[in-house]
């Protein structure tokens, strides 16, 4: 059962309770008037009273589930607090849990009633119930009375060593109330916190680390031992606790790891060795001192990655932010998506994203230029979502999109909303200031909405205008002319004033209008608004020294109107001008620079985004939406210059990264005694011996021998069964994060047993096959771990140490070992296993590599006889050669060709791949040398590459073998395949038949599961055959020509089957071909995949109507 069911089932009583109560029609009976509008209160819920201290438990479970429902409408329901409290020791257990759910609502109101129960709560956290013990426990908490401290203080203890998940959960959510109550408990309460840190139920994870943040936010050092845990645990702890762990993990990682965001960084990451494998190569970039990623800083980004896919949009908000904070630049981009589908939510949500991706487009606009046309304004979107979507297109905005955004913002512009018009016509500004290009496009615009009907759209356009004209007046004269032509026009007080500050600071271009504009000013300087009134005190004040022979009487006018005014800051500012601009005794030596003052030349304003400077908060936080600095809120510090050591988060097991971090240009071989001989195993551990997870991981292969599991399955066994979500497996699992410890004189003695070890029959080879396919690129255990292997990688360090050496039968070992003498290792030259051509032993005059042991050569025949159908062994040959598409023309290639087929057999590297062959022919008179595959779009493909192939000689062809999830889609996959001097753009596009693998069934099941299929998951129509296609033989050859199925045997002459499953996702694919009279047939194609269906009936159809 999994923790998440676990917990439901502990409180599923009460929440029964809590649904039943409400479901309770409250039927006001005769004496029932307590629920009237008009009653009155001295008889208000008698009735409830009167039930309570029945002696029936009916009645009383009765009123209880009344009295919830009260509480769960909002209703007051404190009075029957001494009622309910009596019925605290009931032997009914539904009668108990809803008491405890009324105490823990009143009890804080209700202190001193409370307070004499408090025998009963201290009995009940012995209860054998959980839900009691933890009911209990909150409400001892909810009572906020300090003498009451030692008692709580001592109930916390007690809970947090429960065996109930649910009750040490409870006690981490009252250790805040605790620390609220009495912060001198500090102390005490970080020792349960650091106890309860160590706990390794999913369920506990999320609460205590919310006490962490609440109680003891700086103690990080309580962090370290269990970093890898919490990181391990996150995908399974329940969503609001992810949002509090991602977020602490966050703050722990800026202050543990250095930066990865340094200008001149070389990434050498091992998890990025597809290729690059030339030790030249790696040699300059340990001379250039390459960043390289701590492990535990990949581990956080890795497993936090899959959230990007929760159902909760706080989750992906949280994860999208430690990915803005912590990853490296080139990273980041995977959150994009992610965000962009949080933009279909409410818009709530919508906002608080938006304001995100605000900030974030500021800093990194190609990570959203893809998805521009998700940020268009829609009609019905409020006006505060308009505005923030018109801020992230203006910061999209560059010379290639501008002319798309400006279209849309000519839309906008004609919007009724006014605000939103106003606020895009800012944005036009802020395009024509960035983009200097369509800067006079822009103020032409800008211009034509002078004339428009309405007021807002015109201030807001004069406003904007006066801008842009400060950065080239000289010229935009006849915009300032046209401006002032319409000045009688414009009422809004900002657009009047601001043509006067155009007129006044450009007086000496517009010589003939300024001193009209004045003149008409003066007539209606007393009725005009506070602002214009300064304006136009300060274009009569530029005016009286440019053009005195024409503005004196004017100005002096003006000044004597402002003298008297009753606004005092015009009072002020027209006795400044004054005595500025007018010569006097008494003006002093202040008058030779009026001119030099007023007439000062100005800076252009710079037309800043509202967001640019929220970047200094913590993305997704209040302080961050509010931009300021809210209480509660802790900084991210800096990047420390050097990483701290890194040894604080060692516990007994390490190897939490190994399984996705291979090493440089060399196959890491997977560390199992079921692929490689005792030789390579020796050679293994003189290379590893500096990071010291062999000894473990040869320890933990032996354990596991019963199922196969190599040291990567293992590793990721924590993972794996934490997604099981048993109670124990969750415990379990920090302690088979890498497999189980043991002493070095154990695993010596383990390796001389592994020398006797070998896979006996068939059978075992095909589970060795289905379950410990690990890749040489470290990419992962491939298929599902078996029960056994989980079982035998979580088991404690004691129990490896005791049990070692029988965790496989005695027998089993000695027919082993008589078996095993059959092949032997010829050469030790490195061959990867990840370039063989098919499933197939290698022929005898290949160099074979200490890699081809007896053992893997028996997994690998029982891998091609256990996946693959006998239906489809007896069709592959008889329909000729499979089909050869080109990938690259020599004359494209500069003598390098490439082309590629499907052998359509399982893939190597992971399941979910469909499996590639290339072959590369060096056409050209000279040797080739590094080809390799570069850049993958897109980014999210995920492409197995081939080992870098050092040379190639002229003349001379290679075949290797790659691996691609093309997920189910038939989209193109889009890489660089480079030589040492050149990169050449291919593709590899699947036709839709060999994104299946056939699957072996019999006709009753084929009937059962076609059946559950039905409706929209069917697709069929009706086909003329071709007359040579008519016969079973020919249907099954063109069938299989098209798609990789298998046939499904049917004692019907008219009916032809065929099954297979897709090979990413797995999904069921049923092919029904019936022939009906005059060469017709109904062809139906029965699958959850509709797309697929389509596609591949439309391929069937011109293959069977063709001759």
């Amino acid at each position: 059962m999994s923790t998440t069911a676990l917990y439901n089932d502990q409180q599923g009583g009460a929440e029964a309770a809590v649904e039943a109560g409400q479901e309770t029609t409250a039927t006001i009976s005769s004496g029932g008037a307590a629920f009237g509008l008009f009653s009155t209160d001295f008889k208000k819920n008698e009735d409830l009273k009167e039930m309570l201290e029945s002696n029936k438990e009916s009645l009383k479970l009765e009123a209880m589930k009344r009295i919830v429902q009260l509480i769960s409408k909002g209703k007051n329901a404190s009075d029957l607090f001494p009622a309910v409290v009596k019925n605290v020791a009931s032997k009914n257990i539904e009668l108990k849990k809803l008491v405890y759910v009324y105490l823990v609502r009143y009890a804080e109101e209700q202190q001193d009633l409370a307070l004499l129960s408090i025998s009963t709560f201290q009995r009940a956290l012995k209860d054998p119930n959980q839900f009691i013990r933890a009911s209990a426990l909150r409400v001892l908490s909810s009572i906020r009375v300090p003498i009451i401290v030692p008692i709580m203080m001592l109930a916390i203890k007690e809970a947090a060593s429960d065996l109930s998940p649910y009750v040490r959960k409870t006690s981490a959510h009252a250790i805040q109330k605790l620390y609220s109550l009495d912060a001198d408990q500090k102390e005490h309460l970080i020792e349960v916190i650091e106890k309860l840190l160590k706990d390794k139920s999913t369920l506990v994870a999320g609460s205590v680390v919310v006490a962490f943040e609440e109680v003891c936010p700086d103690r990080i050092d309580l962090i370290h031992r269990n970093y890898r845990k919490l990181c391990n645990l996150l995908v399974d702890v329940e969503e609001w606790g992810q949002v509090v762990i991602i977020n602490m993990l966050t703050r722990y990682a800026r202050t543990q790891f250095t930066s990865p965001w340094k200008e001149d960084g070389i990434f050498d990451e091992s998890e990025k060795a597809f290729y690059d494998s030339d030790s030249e190569e790696k040699q300059g970039q340990r001379e250039a001192k390459p960043y390289i990623m701590d492990p535990d800083h990949r581990l956080l980004l890795r497993n936090t990655k899959p959230l990007l896919q929760s159902r909760n949009t706080a989750v992906v908000m949280a994860v999208a932010q430690l990915y803005w904070h912590l990853a490296p630049k080139h990273e980041v981009s995977i959150v994009t998506k992610s965000l962009v589908r949080l933009l279909r939510s409410h818009r709530e949500v919508q906002y608080v994203v938006l304001q995100n991706i605000a900030t974030m487009s500021i800093q990194r606009k190609g990570m959203f230029e893809p998805y521009m046309k998700s940020f268009y304004v829609r009609s019905t979107d409020a006006t505060h979502i308009k505005t923030l979507k018109l801020e992230i297109l203006t910061n999209l905005a560059n010379e290639a999109n501008i002319s798309t955004i400006l279209r849309e913002f000519q839309t906008y512009v004609k919007s009724q909303d006014k605000a939103f018009a106003a606020a895009t016509i800012q944005a036009i500004g802020r395009c024509a200031t960035n983009i200097s290009e369509v800067t006079d496009t822009c103020l032409n615009g800008l211009v034509l909405l002078l004339s428009n009907r309405d007021e807002t759209v015109v201030a807001e356009s004069v406003v904007v205008i006066k801008k842009l004209l400060q950065t080239q007046p000289t010229q935009h004269c006849d915009i300032i002319k046209h401006m002032a032509k319409l000045f009688d026009n414009i009422t809004v007080p900002m657009a009047r004033a601001s043509i006067l500050w155009l007129m006044g600071e450009y007086c000496e271009r517009v010589p003939k209008i300024a001193p009209d504009v004045l003149r008409k000013m003066a007539k209606t300087f007393t009725s005009e608004e506070d602002i214009v009134k300064l304006q136009t005190v300060n274009l009569a004040a530029k005016l009286y020294l440019t053009n005195s022979k024409q503005t004196k009487l004017l100005t002096q006018y003006i000044l004597n109107l402002g003298k008297y005014d009753q606004n005092y800051d015009i009072r002020d500012r027209t006795r400044f001008i004054r005595q500025l601009i007018v010569p006097s005794e008494k003006s002093g030596a202040l008058n030779k620079y009026a001119r030099r003052i007023l007439l000062a030349s100005k800076p252009a304003p710079v037309l800043e985004s509202a967001f640019k400077d929220r970047d200094r908060f913590q993305l997704g936080t209040l302080s961050h939406s509010l931009n300021i600095k809210t209480t509660g809120y802790q900084e991210l510090s800096d990047w420390p210059a050097t990483a701290p050591d890194p040894s604080v988060r060692n516990v007994e097991v390490i190897e939490p990264v190994q399984e996705w971090a291979p090493s440089l240009g060399k196959a890491k071989k997977p560390k199992s005694d079921k692929f490689y001989s005792d030789d390579e195993e020796e050679e293994e551990e003189e290379e590893g011996s500096g990071s010291g997870s062999e000894d473990d991981s040869s320890s933990s292969s032996s354990s596991s021998s019963s199922s196969g599991g190599s040291s990567e399955e293992s590793g990721s066994a924590s993972e794996e069964e934490s997604s099981g979500g048993s109670e124990k497996t969750s415990s379990d699992s920090g302690k088979s994060s890498s497999g189980s410890e043991v002493s070095s004189s154990e695993s010596e003695s383990k390796q001389k047993k592994k020398k006797l070890t070998k896979k006996a029959t068939p059978r075992k080879s095909k589970q060795t096959a289905a379950d410990s396919d690990s890749d040489e690129n470290g990419n992962g255990p491939v298929g599902k771990t078996s029960s056994s292997s989980a079982e035998s990688s979580s088991d404690s360090e004691s129990d490896s140490e005791e049990d070692s050496d029988s965790d496989s039968p005695a027998p089993q070992k000695k027919t082993v070992a008589k078996t095993k003498p059959k092949v032997e290792v010829k050469s030790k030259k490195e061959v990867s296993l990840l370039d063989l051509d098919d499933f197939s032993p290698a022929p005898p005059s290949a160099p074979k590599s200490s890699v081809f042991s007896s053992s893997l050569l028996s997994d690998l025949e029982g891998l091609s006889l256990s996946n693959v159908s006998s239906a489809m062994q007896v069709t592959s040959s008889s329909f000729g050669p499979v089909k050869t598409y080109e990938l690259l023309h020599h004359m494209t290639g500069k003598g390098l060709s490439a082309k590629y087929h499907f052998p359509r057999q399982p893939c190597l590297y992971q399941p979910s791949m469909v499996a590639v062959q290339v072959i590369l022919t060096n056409s050209s008179d000279h040797s080739l040398e590094e080809i390799h595959i570069g850049d993958r779009s897109p980014g999210s493909l995920n492409v197995h590459c081939f080992n870098t192939v050092e040379r190639l000689e002229p003349g001379a062809s290679v075949s290797v073998s790659m691996g691609i999830d093309f997920s189910d889609s038939t989209q193109a996959a889009n890489f660089q395949l480079c030589t040492k001097e050149d990169q050449f753009s291919v593709s590899i596009q699947p036709a839709v038949g060999e994104l299946l693998m056939p699957s072996t069934m019999k006709e009753p099941d084929f009937c059962s599961e076609q059946k559950k299929l039905m409706g929209m998951n069917e697709t069929s129509a009706t086909i003329t055959m071709a007359t040579a296609n008519t016969s079973k033989q020919n249907i099954s050859k063109q069938v299989l020509s098209v798609a990789n199925v298998g046939v499904v045997s049917s004692d019907q002459n008219n009916l032809q089957r065929f099954a297979g499953r897709t090979v990413s996702s797995g999904a069921l694919v049923l092919v029904t071909l019936e022939l009906r009279e005059s060469s017709t047939a109904l062809l139906t194609i029965n699958t959850e995949k509709t797309v697929m269906a389509s596609m591949l009936l439309r391929d069937l159809k011109q293959a069977l109507s063709q001759a």
